[in-house]
C-alpha cells in the first residue's frame, strides 16, 4: 500500500515537473527522422494567408534539404495565419527570403519551403529580420482544387458554351480581318495615348480625390444647404404658373421684337445711312471740337486767360472777377467790302474770287471792287477819314502788356486806386 502511494507521488511529481517545462503532448518527444536544428537555431514568423493543412513539427526546408521544423501555427487579427518555425543556424539566409507550402508528393505532407528572393538581389540577415511578410509568402496548389476544376470542366463545366463561342467569333471575324486589323491599330494608338497621359490621369484622379476629401469634410454644411433648399424649391413649384405664364409673355415680346425689327429693317438701314454724313463730319470735326470746348466753358475768354483774371471787392459785398483786353476795331467800308461788286445785268451783289481782286484788297482807303487798287487807279482815304473811323484814346488806359521790367497794371482799363491785382 505505501509502495503503491509512493509510484502516485512519484507520478504527480513527475507530471509537474513536466508541465513546469513545458511539456506539450506528443510534441515534446524528438522524433527520428526529424531536422537537426543544432545548438543555436533561431526562430523566423512567416505570414499565410491560408496554411491549407499544415501543422507543427512539419519540415522547413530550403532546395528540398530539411533544416527546421514548425513551432507554431497561430491566427492573427487579421485573419492571416502566423507561422514561426525553427530553422539551423548555420543556414544563412537573407532578410528577403520568400516562403511557400509545398507537398513532398501527390498525397505527401506539406512543408515549408524557404528560398533566396528569384527576382532581386539578395539583402541583409534573416537573423535580424525574422519576419517573411504576406507579400513574399505563396502556396502550392492542392490536389483537391486541381481535381475540383478538372471535373467542373469535364462534367457540364461550358466546353459546349465555349464552342459555340469559337464558333461565332469565327463566323463574325470571317472578311473583316481590314476592320479588326485597324481597330486593333487604333485600339493600340488609344491605349498608347492613355499612357502618355497617365500623369495627368494621375493628377486628375489625386484632385478628384482631394474633392472627395472636400466634400467630406463640409458633409454638415451640404446637409443643410440640401435642407434648405427644400422651402425654396417648395415656392417655385407653387409660382410655377407664374413663371411659366411669364415665360409665355417674353416668347411672344420676343416674337413682337422679332417683327418689329424685320418690318424696321430697311428704314433703320436708311436712317444709320442718312446719319453716317453727319458722324463722319463730327469725326472729321473731332479735333476742333475739342479745341472749341476750352472756349465754350470759358466764354466770352479764352482758358488761357484764366491766369490773368483779376478781381476787386464789389460795393455790394463779394467780389468781382473781370480782365484786361485790347481790340482794334475797324469801320473802314472800304476796306471791308472791297471783294463785293454790284452785276451791272442783274443787280445782284456779288463777291469777286482773290485772284481778281489783287493784292491791295483790305488796305486803308480801297475803293469796293477794288476799283481804286492797280487796275482801277482809285484815291486812298485820307489821314482824316482813317481817324474819323478809329475809336477815341481813353486817358489812363495802358496801350500794351507791360514787361517784365515795368510795372504790373490792368490792360485796357485806367488805373484805379485800392483794387486788389
Amino acid at each position: 500500500m505505501m509502495r503503491t502511494a509512493r509510484k502516485v507521488a512519484a507520478l504527480g511529481l513527475g507530471l509537474v515537473l513536466l508541465s513546469g517545462c513545458g511539456f506539450r503532448g506528443a510534441y515534446s518527444f524528438s522524433l527520428p527522422g526529424g531536422a537537426d536544428v543544432g545548438d543555436d537555431p533561431y526562430e523566423v514568423e512567416v505570414e499565410f494567408l491560408d496554411v491549407l493543412d499544415l501543422v507543427q513539427q512539419s519540415a522547413v526546408r530550403v532546395a528540398d534539404v530539411p533544416v527546421g521544423r514548425v513551432e507554431k501555427i497561430e491566427l492573427d487579427d487579421d485573419w492571416t495565419a502566423r507561422v514561426t518555425i525553427l530553422v539551423n543556424g548555420d543556414v544563412d539566409l537573407p532578410a528577403n527570403s520568400v516562403a511557400a507550402i509545398q507537398q513532398s508528393s501527390l498525397l505527401g505532407e506539406k512543408y515549408v519551403e524557404l528560398a533566396p528572393p528569384g527576382n532581386a538581389e539578395p539583402q541583409g540577415d534573416l537573423r535580424d529580420q525574422p519576419v517573411i511578410p504576406l507579400d513574399r509568402t505563396n502556396r502550392n496548389v492542392e490536389v483537391e482544387e486541381l481535381l475540383g476544376a478538372v471535373s467542373l470542366v469535364l462534367n457540364g463545366g461550358g466546353l459546349a458554351q465555349l464552342q459555340t463561342i469559337s464558333r461565332e467569333l469565327g463566323e463574325a471575324m470571317e472578311g473583316r480581318e481590314s476592320e479588326l486589323k485597324n481597330t486593333l491599330d487604333q485600339l493600340d494608338t488609344f491605349i498608347g495615348g492613355l499612357d502618355e497621359q497617365k500623369a495627368e490621369i494621375s493628377r486628375a484622379l489625386d484632385s478628384a480625390n482631394r474633392l472627395a476629401e472636400t466634400l467630406a469634410a463640409r458633409t454638415a454644411t451640404i446637409r443643410t444647404a440640401l435642407d434648405t433648399i427644400g422651402p425654396g424649391l417648395d415656392v417655385i413649384n407653387q409660382q410655377r404658373d407664374l413663371l411659366v405664364s411669364m415665360l409665355e409673355s417674353l416668347a411672344r415680346l420676343g416674337d413682337v421684337g422679332t417683327r418689329v425689327i424685320n418690318q424696321s429693317a430697311e428704314n433703320t438701314i436708311a436712317d444709320l445711312q442718312l446719319l453716317q454724313p453727319v458722324l463722319s463730319q463730327l469725326a472729321a470735326a473731332g479735333p476742333n471740337l475739342a479745341g472749341s470746348l476750352e472756349l465754350l466753358l470759358t466764354y466770352p475768354f479764352p482758358d488761357s486767360s484764366l491766369s490773368a483774371l483779376n478781381y476787386r471787392e464789389a460795393q455790394t459785398g463779394g467780389y468781382g472777377l473781370f480782365t484786361n483786353m485790347t481790340a482794334e476795331l475797324n469801320f473802314d467800308l472800304s476796306e471791308l467790302l472791297c471783294r463785293y461788286v454790284i452785276d451791272q445785268t442783274t443787280g445782284a451783289l456779288k463777291i469777286q474770287p482773290q485772284d481778281l481782286v489783287g493784292t491791295q484788297c483790305g488796305q486803308p482807303g480801297t475803293a469796293p471792287g477794288n476799283q481804286g487798287g492797280t487796275q482801277g487807279g482809285g484815291q486812298a482815304a485820307s489821314p482824316q477819314q482813317q481817324s474819323a473811323l478809329s475809336l477815341p484814346t481813353l486817358p489812363d488806359v495802358v496801350g500794351q502788356v507791360p514787361g517784365a521790367e515795368e510795372a504790373t497794371g490792368r490792360l485796357g482799363l485806367p488805373s484805379i486806386p485800392g483794387v486788389t491785382q
